[in-house]
């Protein structure tokens, strides 16, 4: 089968899903096109002239496809109106995230434009795809609450047929094995835990959060060290420089890791993956971490409970970072003193989820 895969914005996680697919399934026969991972409202809205019009992405438009799978981020109504061949064809729209659970910002501008275009990919899209229930629920819930604040010729009802047949997937995890942690636990007093954190260095990930768990856990004494990991983009909360200033002593990695084989190291060395993101639609660095043997600490929101029961969750207080940061501390020494061993992850690894993945695509395929 010939398949057409579209990443408009091409950010870390996205590409490797894109590559899983690509080697997992290699019977198909795949054609990949991307767009670098900046200027983000700029890519949702201008995807698909870039796309149509840029000459280096012209022959592999023209060729002929079974299939087009694309990001949600990906503008399938401006790019369906500027490459008719792409018009007869099934297309399968997978979200990876939502811009209608995105947490406010000052410096966020154009969101509602950003929600539109991805409304209207939806609504064009065959089929839609979602990496969680959270997401899926997330998305209709906002486009419905949407469409009431126009002022006229608009319906909630135009999301029912969308939803009915909309579909969850998560991303596959592009790991062989789990293996479960050797040996047995001292008390907490008397060990160094081995922290994790890796996500994107932006506000949504709560780094502000973070810098109050790393206080916290001064104030008690607690004997640990952290990895901060995860992608950096021009633009970096000022959280981070103070954390490096005044942890630095606590600090074994600080910035992405040079390889993937690096970053599963730092994954698999430490004890518990730790997380306080504000927005979040399946955690795919914590799972990694989990599926080589982290406990996870996480905020009781987003996609988290989905994920994980309540022993892995510590109270959410979007209003007080203080009262967060004490319940995160609370359950990371809760989980120490108890030798809590990393639930199984196994459902998600590749192996489990790509069948899946192929037996939608020959069925949307026909």
């Amino acid at each position: 089968m010939r398949i057409l895969l579209i990443s408009a914005y091409e950010a870390s996680s996205h590409k490797a899903w894109a590559n899983t697919l690509m080697k997992g399934l290699s019977e198909h026969r795949w054609s990949y096109l991307f767009l670098p991972a900046r200027h983000f409202a700029w890519r949702i809205r201008g995807n698909a002239m870039s796309f149509a019009f840029d000459p280096r992405f012209k022959s592999t438009l023209e060729q002929p496809y079974d299939l087009v799978v694309a990001t949600s981020m990906t503008d399938c109504v401006g790019l369906k109106a500027f490459c008719p061949d792409l018009q007869n064809i099934p297309w399968l729209l997978y979200f990876h995230e939502n811009q209608f659970a995105y947490p406010a910002s000052d410096k966020q501008q154009g969101l509602i434009e950003m929600q539109m275009v991805t409304l209207y990919s939806a609504l064009a899209a065959d089929l839609c795809v979602f990496n969680s229930q959270f997401n899926k629920d997330s998305f209709f819930d906002g486009a419905r609450a949407l469409l009431k604040k126009l002022p006229d010729y608009v319906s909630p009802d135009w999301l029912i047929n969308t939803e009915q047949k909309s579909q969850v997937l998560p991303v596959p995890l592009d790991i062989q094995s789990q293996p479960e942690k050797s040996g047995s636990r001292t008390p907490v007093e008397a060990q160094t835990i081995k922290l994790v954190w890796s996500a994107r260095w932006e506000f949504d990930k709560g780094p502000d959060r973070l810098l109050a768990i790393l206080e916290e856990l001064e104030c008690r004494d607690v004997a640990y060290e952290i990895a901060i990991l995860g992608e950096q983009f021009r633009s970096i909360p000022k959280e981070f420089n103070q954390i490096k200033t005044q942890f630095s002593h606590r600090i074994t990695q600080f910035g992405f890791a040079q390889s993937r084989v690096d970053y599963l190291a730092f994954l698999a060395s430490a004890d518990i993956v730790l997380s306080t993101a504000l927005h979040e639609f399946q955690g795919l660095s914590v799972l990694e971490a989990v599926a080589l043997g982290c406990v996870p600490v996480l905020p009781n929101r987003q996609v988290y409970p989905e994920l994980f029961g309540d022993e892995y969750l510590y109270s959410s207080d979007i209003k007080n970072r203080q009262v967060e940061a004490n319940a995160a501390v609370d359950l990371i020494q809760r989980l120490v003193v108890n030798a809590q061993k990393a639930p199984l992850v196994s459902q998600y690894l590749a192996n489990e989820l790509l069948p899946h993945y192929d037996a939608l695509i020959k069925k949307i395929s026909g």
